[in-house]
């Protein structure tokens, strides 16, 4: 287990953004990572839990405690069971199943940071969110000081949600399991318009395996959803604001914002929720409340490829990055009446 004082977080981190830790333990094995969390635990020591950092927000005046980055390592396959240690790049996991022949995560592929971090935000792209192949989470639990295995059914999820993003002190993810399927090499039905059109089929349908993962990556690429050390619209955290869920009631009222603003044929998507309730987008709503792709005069600027990702040019600050988000998230509240929340986890600071 590797120590080190005064680290800096911001390399391990996507957005590039935040200053050091005071301690930086990283962890290889299951036991390192128990250890290292029994040890702050007990010290009454801060924790930041680090897995491929593609969902954290960093304060500049960095992390005044111990930041564990989880870099344990395991993929283990029997028949359609898998099980990842939480360290495992996700992405890498992804295109593993697809090479066996496996369907249930492949319209996942390319989405940045490790799979311990999959169930905590019940990761989810084009489609497929990972709550439909998770069959168990084995974790952790800093309340008992012992490792559980909880079922998914146990584990709370929804949209961009979890019971471990609900007590984010609580658990530490160690292995994740899933149930993928065996369609003879083909997908899972094709759950997302877009991924549909691109295949040049019908929602619903199925196409082999690596034509999906591949369309998936390329859509991503277009959208500056793929980790490019060189590309400045890929220094984010993708999508930044989570799709809105609205209430009838708050669907209505948004709607008369809309028309009042756009005239009466403007149509915001709209996707059914369930219990009543209605998903729009955030994408649109930034757009429409006037911030183009490219929006900013400062090293933090919306991507000029997808306007639902805040990126850093090269020489943002947290502070800066936080400015522009409060911006946007001001101007759609304006707008139209309804307040974006962020996906990535802030540490040391908020919207």
């Amino acid at each position: 287990m590797q120590e080190l004082h005064d680290a800096p977080l911001a390399p391990l981190t996507t957005f590039r953004l935040g200053g050091p830790a005071a301690r930086l333990v990283t962890a290889t094995t299951d036991e390192e990572v128990t250890e290292a969390v029994r040890a702050a635990d007990a010290g009454g020591t801060p924790l930041l839990v680090v897995g491929g950092g593609s969902n954290l927000v960093i304060a500049d005046e960095g992390f005044a405690g111990t930041a564990l980055r989880i870099d344990t390592t395991g993929f283990h396959l029997e028949g359609t069971r898998l099980e990842l240690a939480a360290g495992e790049n996700w992405s890498e996991a992804v295109a593993r199943t697809v090479e066996a022949g496996l369907a249930g995560v492949e319209c996942m592929a390319g989405i940045p940071g490790s799979a311990g971090a999959t169930p905590i935000q019940n990761v989810g792209a084009y489609g497929q969110e990972v709550s439909s192949t998770i069959t168990e989470v084995v974790a952790y639990d800093r309340r008992s000081g012992e490792t559980v295995t909880i079922p998914a059914a146990e584990c709370g999820f929804s949209y961009r949600h979890s019971r471990f993003k609900a007590d984010p002190t609580r658990f530490v993810v160690l292995r994740v399991r899933f149930g993928l399927e065996d369609a003879g090499g083909l997908s899972a039905p094709l759950r997302y318009a877009e991924t549909a059109r691109a295949l040049g089929v019908e929602t619903g349908e199925r196409v082999p395996l690596e034509r999906a993962r591949e369309t998936v990556l390329k859509l991503r690429a277009g959208k500056g959803m793929v980790l490019d050390p060189e590309d400045h619209d890929t220094w984010s955290a993708g999508s930044f604001f989570t799709n809105p869920v609205l209430t009838e009631t708050e669907h209505a009222a948004f709607l008369a914002r809309v028309a009042e603003r756009l005239g009466p044929d403007a149509a915001p998507p709209a996707y059914p929720a369930g219990d009543g309730l209605v998903k729009t987008s955030a994408a649109w709503l930034i757009d429409r409340a006037g911030f183009a792709k490219g929006h900013g005069d400062g090293p933090a600027r919306i991507s000029t490829k997808h306007t639902l990702a805040l990126t850093n040019r090269g020489s943002a600050t947290t502070a800066d990055l936080l400015a522009l988000a409060r911006e946007v998230r001001d101007g759609v509240r304006e707008a139209f009446g309804v307040t974006l929340v962020n996906e990535p986890v802030t540490v040391g600071c908020s919207l």
